[in-house]
């Protein structure tokens, strides 16, 4: 089983995209907290940032971060193995400390203003909606599988937690940016453990102390051990602005000048 999943891990990997943001979809068309207009013009432009951002790593990187594991494994070189531990300790760990590495690179990404430049166009979304997750600058979006591969060879994660990570990361990036209307008793014990909309809403409010807190992906509990944990927005959810001072305007959203924010 293992070797069919990395062997077929391209296709695995877009058909649970293609899956959950159909299904995410229509659970934010059936049940949406704030409801958002002009929803394919933004599905359309954010596919192609998305797109962009995918040609960019595949003519940048002859290896990938699935093919890295791969790697580590064949070579025992990591943290895991240096640890000596057992497969299935190693899978688990794996995922668990890739998501605290890109958790820290969220933050770097917030705290140095050259690397800002190019997450600012994901925060200068004026809408929050399923489409934002993957609304990132090309150049983000291979830098990021740059830190990503070093972490893969750091840690010596092995391939199919790799796997097992970008599939969650992935699931969860789309969940947590889901204009979905979730009830108290379904959100609270959800946050417990996972990033959800109502949290993750609030990193991408327009008040600066809201956009530097809830830097988590998938697991909530990095924000509560490094003290980035913000359980509630200062406005109501439903009605809280969204995005950046800078950048409102309606050409300020267009595709190529999302392209050539990063230069402003």
């Amino acid at each position: 089983m293992e070797a069919w999943l990395l062997a077929h891990e391209g296709p695995l990997r877009l058909a649970v995209f293609l899956g959950l943001f159909a299904l995410l979809a229509g659970l934010q068309t059936w049940r949406p907290l704030r409801g958002v207009t002009g929803i394919w013009r933004r599905f359309g432009r954010h596919l192609a940032l998305a797109a962009l951002g995918t040609l960019l790593v595949r003519l940048c990187f002859p290896w990938l971060a699935v093919a890295a594991g791969a790697w580590t494994q064949a070579e025992g070189v990591g943290l895991l193995p240096w640890l000596g531990a057992p497969p299935a300790l190693q899978l688990l760990l794996g995922v668990v400390l890739l998501d605290l590495c890109i958790y820290w690179q969220h933050r770097i990404f917030h705290r140095l203003p050259w690397l800002w430049r190019l997450h600012r166009m994901h925060h200068s979304d004026i809408e929050f909606e399923l489409s934002t997750a993957i609304r990132f600058h090309p150049l983000e979006i291979a830098l990021s599988m740059a830190i990503k591969l070093a972490c893969v060879a750091a840690l010596g994660a092995p391939p199919l937690a790799v796997l097992a990570f970008e599939i969650l990361l992935n699931a969860c990036s789309l969940f947590s940016h889901a204009d979905l209307r979730l009830s108290a008793v379904i959100e609270r014990p959800l946050r417990a453990l996972l990033v959800t909309p109502d949290m993750h809403r609030i990193h991408h409010s327009v008040r600066a102390d809201e956009t530097h807190s809830n830097f988590g992906f998938c697991l909530s509990l990095w924000d509560r051990i490094f003290a980035s944990y913000r359980p509630r927005a200062s406005a109501d959810d439903a009605t809280m602005a969204i995005g950046l001072e800078r950048f409102r305007g309606a050409r300020e959203q267009g595709l190529r000048a999302l392209l050539m924010q990063p230069l402003r």
